[in-house]
């Protein structure tokens, strides 16, 4: 069944029907995915706005391939000329199955049809017989052949992973493995600290990265409790060996862990070339905190050098917010009612020297990062000057009090610019 064979189907009509499959996708699939819709942009240009917020969400994708390809075409038709791009992307012309070689067609130019010569050059040859064969051969057998087929890959498999643990053996006798672990680099730290910024205030993104690993995540809360999924994508050019993470228990927070088999295990896992290892957590917040929760990720790679990242997860107190929206005269009568040094707490931010001046636009994503990263409301009618956000919201938790009832501890914020002097004074009071 082809979608685009439908009578008055359009571009968009087909980008939708492919789309709604996305979310039920696995990687591979989307892989795909995304390849067809970059056909579709090419065909049909009321697309192109369709397709291209997917492309900008996917090249942060912890997947390599969807982030590699989303990042390819969305940079094609900037690097390259329309024509250019129009070939690149331009439908492959249907094999010929029963086309005649030249030496066949010279063949029968020059004996005829009927030449004992163009018979046998007619005639399949061997490859051509077994490909038949073997095409035959699949049709006949069907899912008893594909279940062989998977025994036969799970038998490999186990065969491989005894081979690597005998390897590890070895080279767990090498004198050469007691010397200290290769840390994170200096000059990586401030990208570092931006990829935790960001996902602090986003659901998903790039953790860490280097030319041997990349850690992403993903998380999602609803009231005190969160998951969120880790993903391990190994780089390198051989297998990341004894690959585990540690993390520390935290008093604010329960948790429970779910991951590759040997993950949070001593001994480790093995990580292949190009897969993923994965953590799952589960989290329940008991009392505000004010410190992310730890990681270590410890590995080997294939040349024996072993590896220990100290990394945070982006597991902060405003992930477990929940917004609320006050009147002007009901957030003005909580803010005062909340005045007090053990209350309050406040602190003056200066821009980066490279960023752009203040200006409404600016004070637009102040707006954005507030309400939809940190989750608090906007309070209409509080702010009367476009260089002020107020927000209020309620921090949950799965702790209860002596009469059963979860606590919860309602928080305001208001957000201060000083264009002049180019910083932000920002207050907070619970």
């Amino acid at each position: 069944f082809l979608v685009a064979e439908r009578p008055g189907m359009s571009g968009e009509e087909q980008f939708r029907i492919l789309h709604q499959h996305w979310h039920n996708s696995n990687a591979f699939t989307r892989a795909i995915l995304i390849s067809t819709y970059a056909k579709l942009a090419n065909l049909y240009e009321e697309c192109r706005p369709l397709v291209a917020p997917v492309f900008a969400k996917c090249k942060n994708s912890v997947q390599v391939e969807i982030q590699q390809r989303s990042a390819e075409y969305s940079a094609m038709r900037e690097a390259f000329s329309p024509e250019a791009v129009e070939d690149l992307l331009r439908e492959m012309p249907p094999f010929e199955e029963f086309k005649q070689s030249a030496l066949e067609q010279r063949l029968r130019q020059k004996e005829g049809d009927g030449s004992a010569a163009v018979a046998k050059a007619a005639r399949p040859s061997t490859a051509q017989r077994q490909r038949a064969a073997q095409a035959a051969k699949v049709d006949e057998e069907g899912m008893e052949q594909a279940t062989e087929e998977e025994e036969y890959e799970v038998e490999e498999e186990e065969q491989l992973t005894e081979e690597v643990e005998e390897d590890d053996e070895i080279e767990n006798e090498d004198p050469a493995h007691d010397s200290p672990p290769v840390g994170i680099p200096k000059e990586v730290l401030p990208a570092m600290r931006k990829a935790f910024s960001n996902l602090c205030t986003s659901p998903s993104g790039v953790l860490f990265e280097n030319s041997l690993l990349q850690v992403g995540v993903k998380h999602e809360y609803a009231g005190s409790q969160g998951r969120i999924t880790v993903f391990f994508g190994n780089l390198a050019s051989g297998p990341l060996k004894h690959f585990q993470v540690v993390l520390d228990n935290c008093d604010h927070l329960r948790m429970q862990k779910q991951g590759t088999d040997g993950l949070l295990e001593d001994g480790g896992c093995s990580v292949a070339v190009r897969t993923q290892a994965k953590l799952v957590l589960l989290v329940e917040v008991m009392a505000p905190f004010d410190d992310a929760p730890s990681m270590r990720i410890k590995f080997q790679t294939m040349e024996g050098e072993r590896h220990d990242y100290p990394l945070r997860l982006p597991i902060v107190a405003t992930c477990f917010m929940e917004p609320v929206t006050l009147e002007a005269a009901a957030f003005m009568q909580r803010w005062k009612s909340l005045e007090g040094q053990d209350r309050e707490c406040q602190e003056v931010v200066k821009v980066p020297q490279n960023a752009p001046e203040i200006d409404e636009e600016y004070m637009e994503r102040i707006v954005s990062i507030v309400i939809n990263g940190l989750k608090f409301g906007r309070c209409p009618g509080c702010d009367p000057t476009p260089w002020t956000v107020s927000g209020a919201a309620t921090f949950r938790t799965g702790s209860k009090d002596k009469s059963g009832n979860f606590i919860n501890v309602g928080c305001l914020v208001r957000v201060e610019a000083n264009p002049q002097a180019g910083a932000f004074r920002v207050t907070t009071r619970t």
